[in-house]
């Protein structure tokens, strides 16, 4: 199996087909209707996500607002998103997609429910949250999504801040660019273009060594070695071993990478979970290192992850 070749550090969707897409469809598409409303909040369609969205986000982070019409926790959503953009005054943009008027789009970024909100940042995509969240989460989310891009090195991220005079208060704003761009992270982003994922892990592993922690490695390195096993499974014969044997703890763990590899976080977690529920001793206790393993490529504060990990704290405790 080989890996998608644009997956990006934090979450693995591939949008490198969906930019060829949106090449052949900008160069016969006429003007969008769907024109910016503002500086920093603006309509997005599948002609126009290539410049609007993947070329914008390689200077400054670009927040996806899906919605629809009928949809109304979107219509609490999408005023709380724009007010936010208005306010970070272009740390960060805000691109308005609706997901009726462009179906193959929704498709690509897998839209199974909306609202739905996500993060571009140098072409990759940001994993997001779905529902119309309270704004103090909006908010933090959107404070990671800047730290990932500063550390990053995106030339506009950062420039103000996105928490309001309340976080400022509290010293939990989004500090500036904290120095250069590591060169590991290059060599790292070069090799995972190429498709080497041992050049790839390998400048993790380096950055982590000079930089215990070191969120962006962090998960850069766990998504490098989720591919690296996918790459060695057959998928159909892990689906059959694993619906076959549901109490095979390896068939499991397989099935479960390809879901995360594919993106589809919270099936990959649900499944491990199942797993420690069912089971007890070492088993379990290799399922629940696999788990935290997978957390890694994530933000801490992932909604899906913060629900999984509350879900394993039960099991455990």
């Amino acid at each position: 199996m080989t890996q998608p070749r644009n997956f990006s550090l934090y979450g693995a969707v591939d949008l490198g087909a969906r930019q060829a897409a949106a090449q052949r469809q900008q160069a016969s598409a006429a003007t969008s209707p769907g024109a910016a409303s503002s500086e920093y909040v603006f309509d997005v369609t599948e002609a126009t996500f290539e410049t609007d969205v993947l070329e914008r986000s390689r200077t400054v982070p670009v927040i996806m607002d899906l919605w629809a019409e009928w949809c109304g926790p979107c219509k609490q959503l999408s005023p709380v998103l724009e007010r936010l953009a208005t306010e970070a005054a272009g740390a960060w943009v805000l691109a308005k997609l609706d997901v009726d008027a462009n179906p193959q789009l929704s498709a690509a970024l897998q839209v199974q429910s909306i609202p739905m909100v996500l993060g571009v940042i140098g072409g990759q995509l940001v994993p997001g949250f779905l529902g119309a969240l309270p704004e103090a989460q909006v908010r933090q989310w959107l404070d990671q999504v800047l730290q990932v891009a500063q550390q990053l090195g995106l030339p506009g991220a950062g420039d103000q801040p996105a928490a309001g005079p309340e976080d400022e208060a509290d010293g939990e704003g989004v500090a500036g660019p904290d120095g250069p761009r590591e060169p590991e992270l290059a060599e790292a982003q070069q090799a995972m273009e190429r498709g080497d994922l041992d050049a790839a892990a390998d400048a993790f592993e380096r950055m982590l060594a000079n930089s215990p922690g070191q969120p962006v490695a962090t998960a850069g390195l766990a998504q490098v070695n989720l591919f690296r096993r996918v790459n060695s499974y057959d998928p159909a014969q892990a689906r059959k071993d694993a619906a076959a044997h549901p109490g095979d703890v390896d068939a499991q763990i397989r099935v479960a990478d390809i879901e995360m590899s594919l993106g589809n976080a919270e099936e990959a977690f649900d499944r491990l979970l199942g797993v420690i529920r069912r089971t007890t001793g070492e088993d379990r206790n290799r399922v629940r290192q696999h788990l935290v393993g997978l957390f890694e490529i994530f933000p801490p504060r992932d909604p899906r992850v913060t629900k999984a990990r509350s879900t394993l704290s039960g099991l455990l405790f």
